[in-house]
């Protein structure tokens, strides 16, 4: 299944931006500095799917060059595709023995029909979360992304992002705190839309905020936002 077009297209004037905004104030004033933003365009489900497993725990730069390699190697990320390749040519792609035995389950479990993806979108979250990590290789962090990026899932948070720890320890002036749960401090003041202000946060990262030396109150001053 291929959207072709952004799940997610947000603006300051949209009602669920605006709800957010209302429900926090402080959010509020991220979304003012940030202004309007869009997720990519998500291929297809399974191709999603295939290209998450390929880049764990590499580089942007070094995942690309090995789905590359997979692709010209067996024509394209499907399931009949990656399982028609041998492990060794595979491995000879640039996939780690682990990441071999992945792809395979996932081509193996959709091609059965055993993971149907054309269902996800009728399951709650936490139904899709559970078949996803049936597959090896897929987490529950993994489920998250694919819930927010493919699905347009709008009330997720994944509290075990690194990066969005982050952004809300900056955003929201945290004290440090051993056990590093600023999300689920933060997202205590977002009865809906966990998964817009996520987007935000992470954007607040992407466009530089959060890494600029400066607090968030310096950060709005800086823009002429208004501060608390």
């Amino acid at each position: 299944m291929n959207h072709g077009k952004p799940v997610f297209e947000l603006h300051p004037d949209d009602p669920r931006v605006k709800a957010l905004a209302s429900a926090d104030p402080r959010m509020g004033r991220l979304i003012a500095l940030i202004g309007s933003l869009a997720t990519k365009p998500q291929g297809p489900w399974f191709t999603e799917l295939a290209r998450s497993i390929i880049s764990q725990q590499i580089s942007v730069k070094a995942a690309s060059t090995i789905r590359g390699r997979v692709i010209e190697l067996a024509g394209e990320l499907s399931p009949a595709a990656l399982l028609a390749q041998s492990d060794a040519d595979l491995r000879a792609a640039g996939l780690s023995a682990s990441k071999v035995a992945y792809l395979k389950d996932l081509s193996d479990k959709v091609q059965s029909g055993q993971l149907d993806l054309d269902r996800l979108q009728e399951l709650d979250d936490e139904e899709v979360i559970k078949q996803l990590v049936s597959v090896k290789g897929i987490g529950r962090w993994s489920a998250e992304m694919f819930l927010i990026f493919a699905l347009g899932r709008e009330h997720v948070v994944s509290y075990g992002d690194a990066g969005l720890q982050r952004a809300a320890k900056w955003m929201y002036d945290m004290e440090e705190r051993p056990d590093r749960k600023y999300l689920q401090q933060a997202a205590a003041q977002w009865p809906s839309y966990g998964s817009i202000a996520s987007l935000y946060l992470w954007e607040s990262i992407n466009r530089g905020h959060v890494d600029s030396g400066e607090t968030f109150n310096e950060r709005l001053a800086s823009f002429e936002i208004q501060t608390d």
